[in-house]
């Protein structure tokens, strides 16, 4: 019968230095609401996206730039080229 309570204690200090542990390398238990961890989560994300969708509105802009410039040269290129005689357009 002993050896319940011996058990019992054991389980308890374990669980009072987990919760020590936790208040210490943690902080107060206020502190470490689900509230507050899910809204720096939600605003993590928010940012998150923001920066991958200013990423790839740049990289599209960047792309439709450069083709438009490669459009503009080939036309340049196209209309500065000679003419041979003779030939058939």
């Amino acid at each position: 019968m002993s050896s319940d309570y011996d058990v019992v204690l054991l389980e308890t200090v374990k669980t009072h230095r987990a919760r020590l542990q936790a208040a210490f390398l943690f902080g107060e238990l206020s502190e470490r609401r689900a509230t507050t961890d899910n809204m720096r989560r939600f605003l993590a994300g928010v940012i998150l996206a923001a920066v991958a969708c200013a990423a790839c509105v740049g990289t599209s802009f960047v792309i439709d730039l450069l083709a438009q410039k490669a459009a503009a040269d080939a036309e340049k290129t196209s209309m500065s080229a000679p003419l041979v005689p003779g030939s058939a357009l």
